[in-house]
């Protein structure tokens, strides 16, 4: 599927180089007509590879749904493997989300133990469908089932894979941009894993601004809160911190409940009796 990639990369580089709202709307509207020359590109090259293949894949009960895509549990008749099967719904006349298309342009160059592996794309006229490996919790859950803050070997173990696979993230200049419990993946062994990159974006674009609609309000710094879009790699950190204080804790570490500026009145208040 390589050819598939590479236009979806190619597609998500022009993207971030835009710097105007009308640049990058006119680069969305496009997804459809470059995820469908990508396609008929892997078609040419995947001959009778069963890889791209709905019946390939087994779809079994539903994990969870968003706001454009419902998240299956699966089983993998190419590997005889549990899998996760992230089926994106495609609108008649946009075609695919544009948070589907980073995402898979971003996975197909982070391969590393704390990243979720991406395995397979499937395509049909309804469905764009992502088959990841399958996790078998995330850290939200967890902590749900262990009330009170986790044991401090599990906190240390937890962090140390988070900022493990997040170093990797920046050391190739990409920011995951919504860095939060429910998108670290815990695997029965105790693996974490960074999931939904949807959000995420390279860094090695010209201009260094960015929307501030990122990341859980809870997990949201408070320059970005304010307005900021101008910021790095402390954007992820600062959801780091506030997940090490929920293990630690039990409870999440600024839990606003209204609004934006109820958020900023919860962090102020932490922050001004340290």
């Amino acid at each position: 599927m390589e050819d598939f990639h590479t236009s979806i990369t190619d597609f998500a580089l022009k993207y971030e180089c835009s710097n105007t709202l009308g640049a990058e709307l006119l680069l969305e509207s496009s997804a459809a007509r470059v995820l469908a020359k990508g396609l008929r590109l892997n078609s040419r090259v995947q001959g009778d590879s069963p890889f791209g293949k709905s019946e390939a894949y087994i779809k079994l009960e539903q994990l969870g749904e968003g706001s454009y895509a419902t998240v299956f549990k699966g089983y993998s008749n190419l590997t005889n493997q549990v899998v996760a099967l992230k089926e994106i719904r495609l609108q008649e006349e946009e075609g695919a989300p544009f948070t589907a298309i980073r995402e898979a342009s971003l996975l197909k160059e982070l391969k590393h133990a704390n990243i979720v592996t991406l395995h397979d794309i499937i395509h049909t006229k309804e469905t764009l469908t992502f088959v990841f490996e399958y996790v078998h919790t995330d850290l939200s859950q967890y902590m749900e089932k262990h009330p009170g803050g986790l044991e401090h070997r599990n906190v240390r173990l937890f962090l140390y894979q988070l900022l493990r696979g997040l170093a990797y993230c920046h050391q190739r200049r990409v920011l995951h941009r919504d860095v939060k419990p429910q998108n670290l993946l815990i695997s029965e062994m105790g693996e974490l894993k960074l999931a939904d990159f949807g959000l995420a974006r390279a860094k090695s674009v010209p201009s260094h601004t960015y929307s501030h609609e990122v990341v859980t309000l809870w997990y949201r710094p408070p320059d970005v809160l304010l307005g900021s879009t101008d910021y790095s790699t402390s954007l992820d950190m600062w959801g780091v911190g506030c997940i090490f204080v929920e293990m630690v804790t039990g409870v999440p570490t600024f839990p606003g409940v209204r609004d934006t500026y109820d958020q900023l009145d919860k962090i102020f208040k932490v922050t001004q009796h340290s």
